[in-house]
């Protein structure tokens, strides 16, 4: 019996959003990592997308009090940044380049990168990325994919909100540009 877990995690694979290492492309995610829609206790407005660090969930608001919640991975301590932002660009298999703080903390795993990746299944930012800006300033905070699904569920980012790449895929779809992103 072909499980949903299983379907949806081949439909990845065969849409070509499988994780880039062996071991993350045998990955399957858990069951209690799967997008599903919610009921939630929250004044968030539809159409909204909000993070909720404690609880390591993305909602897309769908209506009031229903939410698509995602599984996600956060900034790690001292790293994670709440605030107001809104989606001002959208980009499919992103090109990445590490911050100068990125740099600073961590030459030895950042210092080669400093010029910049092009964007690919190697890249730290996965298939997807929605970019934070708050008025006409990027923040050079995402919410973007990853090629390390074992890091949903836990804070060890730089700061970005991360998602399985074939959920970021799906989230990307479905927002528009100049959507409220609140990360609580």
């Amino acid at each position: 019996m072909l499980s949903r877990r299983h379907f949806l995690n081949t439909a990845a694979a065969a849409t070509g959003l499988a994780a880039a290492s062996p071991a993350a492309a045998q990955y399957l995610v858990p069951e209690s990592q799967l997008p599903r829609v919610e009921q939630i206790n929250r004044d968030y407005a539809p159409g909204e997308v909000h993070v909720e660090p404690q609880n390591f969930k993305l909602y897309w608001m769908l209506g009031p009090g229903l939410a698509l919640a995602y599984s996600v991975g956060i900034g790690r301590a001292g790293l994670y940044e709440s605030g107001d932002f809104r989606i001002n660009a959208k980009k499919e298999w992103p090109s990445w380049t590490p911050t100068p703080d990125m740099i600073e903390r961590e030459p030895e795993q950042y210092k080669q990168y400093e010029d910049g990746m092009e964007g690919g299944i190697n890249n730290p930012l996965g298939a997807r990325a929605l970019y934070l800006f708050q008025g006409p300033r990027d923040t050079f905070l995402r919410i973007h994919g990853t090629n390390a699904p074992r890091t949903i569920g836990s804070a060890v980012s730089n700061g970005c909100v991360r998602l399985v790449n074939s959920h970021i895929s799906d989230l990307y779809n479905r927002v528009p540009l100049g959507t409220r992103a609140v990360l609580h």
